[in-house]
């Protein structure tokens, strides 16, 4: 009991022991065998009941497997996960990119597709992605973690902090796939992590399919399809999707950020802080508990996703006018202003300027009228100076006024007082 006292020792109470007993004391050899024989007499182990269907046992194993990158021969560790039932045995292992929350729940939910059902309980250790806070009676769960068991319909019950024997199985099953699986592959090198799942995913069948002496031969599979199998809850319609949140402030430009892109929001929330919902193919964002925004998910690094409908009545209007928009409204006004528009976007070195460009000579027909503007433009075209500011020019000044209209001309007089060019030679 004494060496419960950590600033104690086997030596101090030894000599302790013989200043008390003289020459009749043990020697210190024998005193720390003595100790160790009593200390093993008091160990006492409650031996666990596996039931049909109870329990997953969860965990990483220790050593890793490196991934070579082909094209710069950077090395990346690759993280196994376990996972074993606790009354059959069936053995579930897979390689991750790492333990990070993402490859922990992807993996969780894949074994429960391969054990085509789910269990009653599922037993991690007290890894960060499935404990936020270890405690040996209320250990707080991460809520991701939590949200995969709600989706699945099981209970999350982690292993005590310091007690392996609650996860002996899964202990134990670790130590076989070092030996049985990680050993086999010692030799070899991966260039992928698809690469290293499919030589594991052979070994792992091996494994199931491998007679135990314990079982009078049977194997891992034949416990699984005779007890574990028939007692598993069946799987939810849908597999669990990943989905991130967080939380992000909308900028002036009734736009937020999420994985360095942009997605639009109603202009009326700028300012404003909103919960971000992600998978790996949706975004949805959320106001006050209700949805204001979905948007197809972008990998466009600094890219921008609008709906129109989020915009001010003033942008919105801007971005109705389009190339193909801007086009038609010029061919309505004529085709000498239609070909001012194909000059300008020849001309500029993007979509945006020549579109900007082009709504300057909108404002051009709103003040001079459409019948001046295509003058206009005929006289720039002819003059190859398809430019707005010269094109305004001619405008302001009645320059196109000054060119005889040629659907309105009337014919030449002809009288007897009007010389002809044949007086003048």
């Amino acid at each position: 009991m004494e060496l419960k006292d950590p600033k104690l020792t086997k030596q101090l109470l030894w000599q302790e022991y013989q200043a008390e007993h003289g020459r009749a004391a043990l020697g210190y050899t024998q005193f720390c065998e003595h100790y160790r024989r009593w200390k093993g007499s008091q160990r006492r182990s409650m031996r666990q009941q596996h039931y049909a269907g109870e329990k997953l046992f969860i965990d990483f194993c220790g050593p890793t497997v490196p991934i070579v990158d082909p094209r710069t021969g950077e090395i990346r560790k690759a993280a196994i996960f376990v996972a074993t039932l606790g009354a059959s045995n069936y053995t579930y292992i897979e390689a991750c990119a790492g333990q990070d929350q993402q490859s922990w729940l992807m993996a969780n939910s894949r074994c429960l597709s391969f054990l085509g059902g789910v269990p009653t309980l599922l037993v991690p250790d007290n890894l960060k992605a499935a404990v936020a806070k270890a405690d040996k009676f209320e250990p707080t769960i991460n809520s991701d973690y939590q949200a995969l068991a709600r989706h699945y319909r099981c209970t999350v019950m982690p292993a005590r902090p310091y007690k392996p024997k609650d996860k002996s199985k899964v202990e134990g099953a670790v130590l076989i796939v070092e030996r049985w699986v990680l050993a086999r592959l010692r030799h070899q090198i991966f260039y992928s992590l698809e690469a290293l799942n499919q030589a594991i995913r052979l070994l792992n069948h091996q494994l199931n399919e491998r007679p135990m002496k314990a079982y009078n031969g049977l194997s891992r599979k034949d416990l699984f399809q005779q007890i574990d199998q028939p007692a598993l809850k069946a799987l939810p319609a849908f597999p669990y999707e990943y989905t991130e949140y967080k939380v992000a402030k909308v900028g002036p430009d009734y736009h937020l950020q999420f994985d360095k892109h942009y997605y639009s929001v109603p202009h009326a929330l700028c300012g404003e802080r909103l919960e971000i919902q992600a998978t790996a193919t949706m975004i949805w964002v959320h106001h006050k508990g209700q949805c204001v925004a979905q948007h197809v998910r972008s990998s466009k690094a600094f890219g921008q996703t609008s709906e129109l409908s989020h915009l001010p009545p003033a942008h919105a209007a801007h971005q109705e006018w389009g190339p193909e928009r801007l086009r038609q409204w010029a061919e309505k006004i004529g085709p000498d202003t239609l070909g001012v528009v194909l000059a300008i976007e020849k001309r500029k070195a993007h979509p945006v300027l020549a579109q900007r460009t082009c709504l300057a000579l909108l404002g051009l027909q709103k003040s001079y009228g459409s019948k001046r503007l295509e003058r206009a433009c005929g006289m720039a075209l002819q003059q190859q100076a398809t430019f707005t500011g010269f094109i305004k020019n001619l405008l302001k000044n009645g320059f196109d006024q000054t060119q005889p209209d040629t659907e309105s001309s009337a014919p030449a007089l002809i009288h007897t007082n009007l010389r002809g060019p044949h007086h003048y030679q």
